[in-house]
């Protein structure tokens, strides 16, 4: 079975994700910087998630993730930040701080769809295939 596949249904599902630490804090930097993007990787792949591309700033993180669509991206989000946060404190004990949050609460996520022009596209081709098809089938 194709990777973007279920058992009856064919998906494209990318989205574009930011996360910040708490506070905004600068602590994604050399090293850390290497091993959080190990952790977060990893932690898609117990998933089943596929990175796309990422990049990790001073401050912020941007990922670009393949999620089927039976996972919801929120759920998702709770567990990767969570299980990131637990894997980043036990590496790095010094950057707790009293309440064992690395993360800042929200994200920022969006879709990244189609073209218009091209779906128009498809559809049409579409419609024109299953026309031919309608022909040729008694």
């Amino acid at each position: 079975m194709d990777k973007n596949s279920l058992a009856h249904t064919r998906w494209d599902c990318t989205y574009h994700i930011v996360m910040v630490p708490k506070y905004r804090r600068k602590a994604l930097y050399k090293e850390l910087r290497k091993e959080v993007g190990e952790i977060l990787r990893k932690l898609c792949a117990f998933k089943d998630i596929e990175v796309v591309s990422g990049s990790i700033g001073v401050d912020h993180i941007h990922m670009c993730l393949k999620i089927p669509p039976k996972q919801a991206v929120s759920q998702f989000m709770g567990y990767l930040k969570g299980k990131s946060a637990l894997m980043i404190f036990d590496r790095h004990p010094e950057l707790k701080s009293g309440n064992r949050h690395f993360w800042a609460r929200g994200y920022y996520v969006s879709t990244i769809g189609v073209n218009k022009e091209a779906l128009k596209n498809y559809i049409r081709n579409q419609e024109e295939a299953d026309i031919i098809e309608d022909r040729i089938t008694p």
